[in-house]
């Protein structure tokens, strides 16, 4: 077995799909990727919106799956996540695994957890990050994602749905610096869905049709229908 091998917990969004680039750039092999889904959409560990749309990201990465369920509840939803990492590795050649945290010191130490549990090394490549340089560098480098649910002062619903570029990078630096939120949206501000990157392979996932919800403090971007395309289609979300 060799010793770069690792498990992503993946939930499609911008962090955990830089984490496994990162990965590949320093030689490991990403065996499997992760993906938590939960009964409890305000779950303090997983990522909840649009979770299913992983099957999509995992056919454009080329990197098998598996689905894990919970019901979301504090503390006990980590057992799930263990259960569901020992029940991978029977499947997948890993020795590590890898997750996208910046600044949560709450998941990172969870995830330490597991991974000690599980006799597994926990590998957090993006962690300490300057969120706005980040943020930057992702878009620049070719990650096309869209905001799939916001939840913070300055954040509103204009944002659900809408894809990252230079412009709203440079507006979302400057709304954090104005209302104190994460400029990478690490605190659980918002989430994201990558539909375009380097890293996939076999195509892109262009959006269908999708639902806005906002209650005047926060909001959600459902898709109702997605597909993987060719990457040599025009992109048009």
């Amino acid at each position: 077995m060799s010793t770069k091998t690792a498990a992503v917990l993946f939930s499609g969004g911008k962090d955990s799909t830089y984490t496994i680039a990162k990965l590949e750039s320093a030689g490991y092999q990403v065996s499997c990727l992760i993906t938590m889904i939960s009964e409890n959409k305000e779950s303090y560990m997983l990522h909840t919106p649009n979770i299913r749309m992983t099957e999509l990201a995992s056919r454009a990465l080329d990197i098998p799956i598996v689905f894990g369920h919970t019901r979301g509840e504090k503390e006990e939803e980590l057992a799930d996540i263990k259960k569901t990492v020992q029940e991978a590795r029977k499947t997948y050649d890993f020795r590590a695994l890898a997750s996208g945290g910046l600044a949560s010191e709450y998941q990172k130490s969870r995830v330490e957890g597991i991974a000690k549990a599980s006799d597994l090394v926990s590998i957090n490549p993006l962690w300490g990050l300057d969120q706005a340089k980040y943020l930057t560098r992702i878009v620049n480098e070719g990650y096309r994602f869209v905001i799939t649910s916001v939840s913070a002062a300055g954040l509103d619903e204009n944002w659900l749905g809408r894809e990252i570029d230079d412009l709203s990078v440079r507006e979302l630096i400057s709304l954090s610096c104005k209302f104190g939120f994460n400029a990478a949206l690490e605190g659980g501000e918002g989430e994201t869905l990558v539909v375009d990157c380097p890293i996939y392979v076999n195509g892109w996932l262009r959006i269908i049709s999708a639902t806005k919800t906002w209650d005047g403090y926060r909001g959600f971007f459902e898709i109702n229908e997605a597909e993987l395309v060719p990457k040599e289609a025009s992109f048009v979300c």
